[in-house]
């Protein structure tokens, strides 16, 4: 058997309630609470809360860089389905943030920032040959929440991504966003506005008003408080069909745990339906 590929570790969270630095090196307490939604959720947070590194960016040296102990073991297509967790996938077909069909049989949702150095390494690198193996042949859904954790600019550059979404450039704006070195240019006001300008946003002063608008800030809100309330402690984290994934795990981690997810769902499905026939026939 070829020798599997090591799990790149993600990027750690502050912890809650524990002081995190601010862009300019200042601290400040973190006041998150995470969302209940069942003990299920003391399980599913098990496995996502315990990877960590040192490294803040791909590429950067970490003693923690070969062992991500959570990510191993979420990784596993056969670790633990949580049924309460498929129910956070919304399949709203006008979901300007998704990708895909909103029936199909897996989901995978995303929570990320724009300004991990890993969520950008599965933007480039894993997430398009999903979208061209899965989501294109009608298997998979990519819902994206964002999940800022690193700071204003973090916050900044989700609004924006919501902003590009209302103009349907999300996923244009999310490629400009995750393009190599652009992290590094940080995402100020004016960034911002370059890049949704890249990413084809036709009405630029509509654009900088959703920014900055209540609806914008609402929106990421409600992604934020609903990884905190799944016990995400690092990005990338993930949940296809309810199983939880944590870090930008290699591409063979990401297609076993979806075809695990397609073939469980077809086999629900003809389940049901050989239910059903048995009931027809027993009626006759």
């Amino acid at each position: 058997m070829p020798t599997p590929k090591k799990p790149l570790p993600n990027k750690p969270l502050p912890k809650k309630n524990s002081p995190k630095k601010s862009p300019s090196g200042s601290t400040k307490p973190s006041s998150r609470k995470p969302l209940v939604y069942g003990a299920v959720i003391v399980a599913a947070a098990a496995l996502l809360g315990f990877a960590s590194y040192k490294a803040t960016a791909p590429g950067g040296s970490s003693a923690n860089t070969s062992t991500a102990p959570a990510a191993e073991v979420s990784a596993d297509p056969q670790a633990g389905v949580y049924p309460e967790l498929t129910k956070l996938a919304r399949r709203d077909a006008g979901d300007k943030l998704a990708v895909g069909r909103a029936d199909a049989p897996v989901v995978l949702i995303e929570y990320a920032d724009f300004k991990c150095g890993y969520c950008g390494k599965f933007a480039r690198d894993t997430e398009p040959e999903l979208i061209k193996e899965y989501v294109e042949d009608g298997t998979l859904r990519i819902e994206w929440r964002n999940f800022p954790i690193f700071g204003e600019e973090s916050e900044n550059a989700a609004r924006a991504s919501w902003a590009a979404g209302q103009q349907d450039r999300f996923w244009e704006f999310h490629a400009a966003a995750y393009a190599e070195g652009a992290k590094e240019k940080g995402f100020g006001k004016d960034r911002v506005k370059a890049l949704a300008q890249e990413a084809g946003v036709e009405d630029l002063a509509r654009f900088m008003k959703d920014l900055d608008g209540p609806d914008a800030r609402a929106a990421v809100a409600k992604d934020q408080e609903q990884g905190y309330g799944i016990g995400a402690t690092s990005t990338p984290s993930f949940l296809i069909n309810g199983r939880p994934i944590a870090g930008a795990q290699p591409k063979e981690t990401f297609t076993q745990a979806i075809e695990a997810a397609a073939e469980q769902a077809k086999e629900k499905t003809t389940g049901k339906a050989g239910a059903t026939g048995n009931a027809g026939d027993s009626a006759k």
